[in-house]
């Protein structure tokens, strides 16, 4: 059996952040758009790329998982201070 390289991984372990980071920020960013993580997204979306900002890395623009629409996001950060806790930080 062949393996591709956006084969289903499942996390070992999450942690909830307590503070503002860039990570953080982009997993906000796929979390608001319905999915786990970039890894998630490239698989359901079969895409390679995902378009970010050039200056600041953030994810530019990611499709909602439940109607296909499009999300467009900012230069600057948008994670809100209250949301910081209710994102969810996978590792492999």
């Amino acid at each position: 059996m062949a393996t591709s390289t956006l084969a289903v991984l499942e996390p070992k372990s999450l942690i909830r952040p307590t503070h503002w980071s860039k990570e953080v920020e982009n997993a906000y960013r796929f979390q608001l758009a319905g999915y786990r993580d970039e890894l998630e997204y490239k698989r359901v979306r079969q895409v390679a790329e995902i378009d970010t900002w050039p200056d600041s890395g953030f994810v530019k623009k990611l499709q909602r998982r439940k109607d296909g629409f499009f999300y467009y996001f900012d230069k600057l950060r948008e994670c809100p201070d209250k949301e910081i806790k209710k994102c969810k930080i996978y590792s492999y």
